[in-house]
């Protein structure tokens, strides 16, 4: 008598790459985690990234009036706004990689 041998049905053999992919993706999601220094390094590099654009027109926007005629604080306001639209669209696009 010769064994029976089994082949494995269609859906057999579907379950089993399920199941494959599934391991692949644990896998793939334990290298991938972040860590405690991972997190702070990328929340350090959003507040560089809104931060110095706001500092650089408010420095920028001061060294304006300064050599300006009269007392006006219109340069620092203007480009310390601008900083900040310029600081939120910067995260934005961090965040959205």
């Amino acid at each position: 008598m010769t064994p029976n041998k089994h082949k494995p049905r269609a859906d057999e053999r579907e379950l089993e790459e399920r199941i494959a992919m599934q391991v692949r993706r644990i896998d793939r999601a334990k290298k991938e985690r972040y860590t405690l220094i991972g997190y702070t390094v990328y929340l350090g590099t959003l507040g560089l990234l809104f931060v110095l654009p706001v500092l650089t027109g408010a420095y920028l926007g001061r060294w304006i009036d300064e050599h300006l005629a009269g007392y006006s604080i219109r340069w620092t306001l203007s480009l310390l706004v601008l900083g900040v639209i310029v600081g939120a669209i910067n995260v934005y696009f961090f965040i959205r990689e």
